[in-house]
């Protein structure tokens, strides 16, 4: 458990990133992959920014869940 904590925690972070490049430099996919599903107009990029935050919260919020259950699992007064 461990483990999935440290990995979800890794991946929040990483995904907090990306969603920070992504809203302050949404170019950044069309520059990468010269893909541009919009025709610069940005909408996409704003969908991708918004799926971004909303996985972070999700992982984030599993990460939070199993670090909680380690340390009832960790604490002294449970049997």
């Amino acid at each position: 458990m461990v483990l999935r904590a440290r990995v979800e925690i890794a991946l929040s972070a990483l995904l907090a990133i990306a969603t920070i490049v992504t809203a302050v430099w949404p170019s950044w996919i069309e520059s990468a992959t010269g893909f541009d599903p919009d025709g610069g107009n940005g909408q996409a990029e704003w969908l991708i920014v918004a799926a971004l935050a909303v996985v972070t919260l999700a992982v984030a919020t599993l990460a939070r869940r199993d670090l909680r259950a380690i340390r009832r699992a960790a604490s002294p007064g449970r049997l």
